[in-house]
């Protein structure tokens, strides 16, 4: 395995509460330490949403110990890919960088069943993700 990661990635929320701890914690997950994983919110919550922790302890990603981060301009410029959650986040735009916007319900003030068919689009997401920065490493 590589020393040095893959890609990048910052996914963007504007609490960084709910959709984008699920997406880092699944990635993180599925691709370990080979893309390099980041989140942030241009709009910190004070905690990550407990409703979006209780999800996804159920399929076995822990992201109960994790802070909600402020989006910095360095955060962006450090990552080949920005994914954004649907929030209208406007994220500084550096040349080189893919920017994509998955449009996701917001976990806010949801319960956990409401909370658990975002997560699974979230995994798929991540999944197809993942499978596109390999791809390219390949070509």
């Amino acid at each position: 395995m590589s020393a040095t990661p893959l890609a990048s990635v910052l996914f963007v929320c504007v609490h960084n509460a709910g959709r984008s701890q699920m997406a880092a914690g699944f990635h993180s997950q599925l691709a370990g330490d080979r893309i390099e994983v980041r989140s942030a919110g241009s709009i910190p919550g004070e905690q990550v949403n407990p409703a979006a922790v209780e999800a996804m302890r159920e399929v076995g990603v822990d992201i109960a110990g994790r802070q909600p981060k402020l989006l910095t301009t360095e955060a962006v410029q450090a990552s080949d890919y920005v994914i954004t959650m649907g929030c209208g986040d406007a994220c500084p735009v550096f040349p080189g960088k893919k920017y994509l916007d998955w449009a996701l319900e917001d976990p806010a003030g949801k319960g956990v069943e409401s909370v658990r068919p975002i997560r699974d689009e979230i995994k798929a997401r991540v999944e197809n993700l993942i499978g596109e920065i390999d791809a390219r490493q390949e070509a």
